[in-house]
């Protein structure tokens, strides 16, 4: 049940990070938070498997922090890919 804990803190994050990070109008609201979400499911998930305990900071750090850190440097790369997609689409236009 402590996974509950690191998804809920990891999406609050990614909430919040949503928006800090310029370019909202290139994407969508659930982005950030749902991508925060999955990784940090996921390296919870691994860190588990991996016998680290629940009373271990470096499982809440990588689990919950790590995660809106990958959350935010993906949508920087969604945001920037955008841009340029949406430059080449009206370069191609002339606009």
């Amino acid at each position: 049940m402590y996974i509950l804990l690191a998804l809920i803190g990891a999406c609050a994050l990614g909430i919040g990070a949503h928006y800090l990070i310029g370019g909202r109008e290139l994407r969508g609201v659930a982005v950030t938070p749902g991508i925060a979400t999955a990784v940090s499911a996921i390296v919870y998930t691994s860190l588990q498997w991996a016998g680290i305990g629940e009373d271990s900071i470096w499982l809440w750090l990588a689990s919950v922090l790590g995660a809106v850190a990958v959350a935010v440097l993906a949508t920087v790369a969604i945001v920037a890919a955008r841009r340029r997609s949406d430059a080449q689409a009206k370069a191609a236009l002339g606009i």
